[in-house]
């Protein structure tokens, strides 16, 4: 699989102070390949969004770099980059009501990209309008109604076709399900799935629903505090985590039968997340982690490729733990 976006030790610190700095994404590197959705999971706060927006250039980058199709993105990008990267690589936002404009219509919010990026007429912009809406379940004469006519759901639906009308090659979707009710998520996220076999797309889809975003995701990343702690194949790290941290996720994610739940001890992550501003030494979960040794208050672990010597089938994984070292 050839990799469309490649991520190399990228950096995103937040300046608040005389001397403080926000840790909100820490040395990340990671590939995504061509036609690939890798979910990236971990608690709020732990630099996924950031990681997302900093991706596409919506946030400048403090060091590190990214490529798409092996070109090397701007450090911080000007009104010519987007220009010029908006149709290939676009953003599907968490909130679907706040990412609207209020005061355009829905036909102007979804057209807007084709007007700006392909100068097209106004008859094949309102067609293609029209396409998309009903390609996302809304009809073509939605498009003169305004966002707040729309429930939550059907307004991310807006979004998805807003970011999607300029058929990108990639796509970030930062938590598109968080803010609506289960049975919208999961046709949102069964939308997305038709979206990207029809198109051919690559998403990286940020959530917090561990299930949700492995019934979407061909391989998953556990991200927590700027830090990426585990990367492998969904299935793989669903059902056999490696990490301390994936593990506690993973084990307290919701049991859809009542009587299992009952039966499952409890997995809560026990004390605080440290803060980004003040980062520990050694490994960041290690105030939290059941597994703590010595060296974890003082070393930090790299992310390694675990090879299961028991397990030659295995599919490759990626942990950042001392207890595979």
């Amino acid at each position: 699989m050839n990799n469309l976006v490649s991520i190399r030790n990228l950096v995103k610190y937040f300046d608040i102070g005389p001397n403080q700095r926000v840790h909100a994404v820490d040395d990340i590197s990671l590939d995504i390949g061509e036609r690939e959705i890798v979910g990236l999971v971990g608690e709020s706060g732990s630099g996924k969004s950031t990681l997302g927006k900093a991706i596409v250039g919506l946030h400048d980058k403090t060091s590190g770099s990214v490529s798409f199709k092996g070109e090397l993105l701007p450090t911080k990008y000007g009104p010519q980059d987007f220009q010029r990267h908006a149709t290939h690589m676009q953003m599907i936002f968490q909130d679907p009501y706040s990412s609207l404009n209020p005061r355009m219509t829905v036909g102007e919010i979804i057209g807007e990209g084709l007007r700006l990026h392909r100068q097209l007429p106004a008859a094949t912009v309102r067609e293609s309008v029209a396409e998309w809406l009903e390609r996302v379940g809304l009809e073509a004469d939605h498009m003169s109604r305004y966002p707040h006519e729309f429930s939550g759901g059907q307004r991310q639906r807006i979004g998805i076709a807003r970011a999607l009308i300029l058929e990108p090659e990639f796509v970030v979707c930062d938590e598109p399900i968080s803010a609506l009710d289960v049975s919208v998520q999961a046709q949102v996220v069964n939308l997305l799935d038709e979206l990207k076999k029809s198109m051919g797309l690559t998403l990286l889809f940020i959530a917090h629903d561990l299930s949700m975003v492995r019934y979407v995701s061909d391989r998953m990343a556990v991200m927590y505090l700027g830090s990426l702690v585990e990367v492998g194949t969904a299935n793989e790290l669903f059902f056999n985590p490696k990490h301390p941290y994936t593990k506690i996720l993973i084990g307290s994610n919701p049991e859809p039968d009542p009587k299992l739940e009952r039966q499952r001890p409890s997995t809560a992550i026990e004390g605080e997340i440290p803060s980004p501003v003040n980062v520990p030494p050694g490994c960041r979960f290690a105030n939290r982690c059941p597994k703590v040794m010595d060296i974890c208050h003082h070393t930090t672990p790299n992310l390694i490729s675990l090879v299961e010597v028991d397990n030659a089938d295995a599919a490759p994984r990626d942990v950042a733990c001392h207890l595979y070292t």
